[in-house]
């Protein structure tokens, strides 16, 4: 009998993007059950609320296979990532990558991740050229001056940021 590999593909999430849902796709995969764990990340002050966040991921793969979705679970988490991933049983932490300036952060929190669980892989997946350049924190700031999103994000999305800054 198998071993179930699951996967955990953390971030904040805010909002999820069509770079983020590629790694999700993706992450299917690679793995037979995947585990996205939204930060609760107070932090990094997240423009969403968690369950604004947990909502828009649910909407955002509600238009994918019935397979796909029960091997998804969206579970969010505080604290180390490394203690998440031993409490979902997870074999294999997710990271996507942008650019290489991305690399440079996320390899040095691997290595520790490593250290500190070594049964623990880290999997990097690169974003397709169609993505690359799409961060959230750009996203927002488009939608916070007033620009248009859609390329960036789900019409789910799109839409939710249309709301949030229409009450600005």
């Amino acid at each position: 009998m198998a071993v179930e590999r699951t996967g955990v593909y953390p971030g904040t999430f805010d909002p999820i993007t069509s770079g983020h849902m590629e790694v999700v796709r993706r992450s299917l995969r690679l793995v037979d059950k995947l585990v996205i764990g939204p930060a609760m990340s107070i932090s990094k002050g997240p423009m969403f609320s968690l369950e604004e966040r947990i909502d828009i991921i649910k909407d955002d793969i509600s238009d994918f296979p019935q397979a796909d979705r029960e091997r998804i679970e969206i579970v969010p988490f505080e604290g180390l990532l490394i203690h998440f991933a031993r409490k979902v049983n997870a074999s294999v932490i997710i990271r996507g990558l942008r650019a290489v300036s991305d690399f440079e952060y996320e390899i040095q929190m691997a290595n520790m991740n490593a250290r500190m669980e070594p049964a623990i892989e880290t999997i990097f997946l690169m974003a397709s050229d169609r993505h690359q350049f799409i961060a959230s924190s750009l996203v927002k700031d488009i939608a916070r001056l007033g620009g248009d999103t859609s390329q960036f994000v789900s019409k789910r999305v799109f839409e939710r940021l249309k709301k949030k800054f229409a009450k600005e």
